[in-house]
């Protein structure tokens, strides 16, 4: 039963903690751009496809 007594206040404190980290992630734009990095990955450096240059053209001329 003493376990108890800290279980219950040390669990709320790790609630309380992990929900003002939420929030100060959702304050300071943690989530704005949820698919922006997951498009990036698939591009190179500086390869920006233009309309007229498809991916198959590229490997073509990569042989």
């Amino acid at each position: 039963m003493t376990g108890l007594t800290i279980l219950i206040p040390a669990a709320l404190f790790l609630g309380l903690l992990g929900l003002a980290a939420f929030y100060w992630s959702m304050r300071n734009g943690q989530y704005d751009d949820l698919d922006g990095a997951a498009e990036r990955i698939l591009l190179d450096e500086g390869d920006e496809l233009s309309q007229d240059q498809s991916p198959a053209g590229r490997r073509e001329h990569d042989r």
